[in-house]
């Protein structure tokens, strides 16, 4: 099974693209961030005809999450519990599908950019953050596969970004947040890059400015964190790079693992 996340930075200005790397990458289940439209908008025909089921948490203009299956959908969930009727960003999905290999559980994850680190924004960042590990440590009680794939906004490492001097004051690079994934992760997650190659200086987002991507300046920032039960099936995992070349690109690209029965 191959399970690919991505943040696509607009479903409908980049459908041409996203629908090319689907035909050619042809994965089973993929998490897409930042759809930026509102469910009714989502362009369902043009993925059902590649075969997919589809569960979408939109918003207006911005965030935005979806989940897209080869596989039955048998239920799905919109928001990270544990907030306050004041957070209306969609920023969390969660489902189970029917897999080959039995049900397996996964959420596609758009975490907040934080910045300002001196703003209200940056204490949503890690609110947010410590909300999402309490609702993970429930989902692991299940003892079942489960993948939280997304676009996390973290940095964890120096060498997952092209210069941490650049980043030293970026609310991706504090401290805090760091700490906080790494915190998720003891709760008994695998981040799968780590797992099965963990190079330093493979990025999975490269800014639209300053030619950022021809330079080479990127970061990190995209993971796929997994359960014991999923992280025992880890085959492998490859950042699709190809995808930033592509026409209309995101500004990120797929991140794709691919799990054994």
């Amino acid at each position: 099974m191959k399970i690919a996340t991505w943040n696509v930075n607009s479903v409908r200005t980049r459908l041409p693209t996203i629908t090319k790397w689907l035909q050619e990458a042809r994965p089973d289940v993929v998490c897409m961030q930042e759809i930026k439209c509102q469910d009714a908008q989502f362009p369902y025909e043009a993925f059902e005809a590649l075969g997919y089921n589809i569960a979408v948490h939109g918003q207006k203009a911005y965030n935005g999450v979806a989940i897209l299956s080869k596989y039955a959908i048998e239920e799905s969930t919109n928001g990270l519990p544990g907030g306050d009727e004041t957070d209306d960003h969609a920023r969390y999905i969660e489902a189970v599908i029917s897999a080959d290999q039995g049900p397996m559980r996964l959420a596609s994850i758009y975490l907040p950019n934080g910045n300002p680190k001196d703003t209200d924004k940056f204490t949503y960042k890690l609110n947010w953050m410590h909300r999402l590990r309490a609702h993970a440590k429930t989902l692991l009680a299940f003892e079942e596969k489960l993948v939280l794939a997304g676009d996390y906004n973290v940095i964890f490492r120096d060498e997952d970004c092209w210069d941490p001097k650049v980043w030293a004051d970026d609310a991706l690079f504090a401290p805090e947040v760091r700490d906080e994934f790494a915190a998720l992760m003891w709760e008994g997650f695998t981040d799968a890059w780590l797992e099965k190659d963990g190079r330093g200086h493979e990025y999975t987002f490269w800014d639209y400015q300053r030619g950022a991507w021809q330079r080479g300046h990127g970061i990190h920032i995209d993971h796929l964190l997994l359960s014991p039960q999923a992280a025992d099936a880890l085959q492998s995992v490859h950042i699709a790079k190809d995808a930033r070349a592509m026409d209309k690109p995101s500004d990120h690209v797929p991140v794709v693992i691919e799990l054994d029965a």
